[in-house]
């Protein structure tokens, strides 16, 4: 679930959408700069292919960052946080007892 989060997270920020567009742009600037080296089909296959390869790095990259996550803080937080829940729970309850035991005497 937290993976899920992070992961959409990091998708919905729109890093990987920059990384390929600014990839395919600068594919696209050095076929039109070196246009007189190159045949209309080698700029069109050269842009496909180089674009398909920026999309399966930021894939890979994508990969990474989720492998590399580490789910321990949050185990550690979560348990925290239900101890901490379940002592405030004794606690009140031992309060009520408290009370309900002064009121008998």
């Amino acid at each position: 679930m937290v993976v899920e989060r992070f992961s959409q997270n990091v998708i919905n920020s729109g890093i990987f959408r920059l990384f390929i567009a600014s990839g395919f742009f600068a594919t696209v600037i050095f076929f039109v700069i070196n246009a007189d080296f190159f045949t209309p089909m080698e700029i069109i296959f050269g842009i496909i292919g180089i674009t398909i390869i920026l999309k399966g790095i930021s894939n890979i990259m994508l990969s990474m960052i989720i492998s590399f996550f580490s789910l321990e803080d949050k185990r550690n937080e979560l348990n925290f946080k239900y101890n901490e829940e379940k002592i405030e729970s004794m606690l009140s309850e031992l309060n009520v007892q408290e009370v309900f035991s002064s009121n008998k005497e």
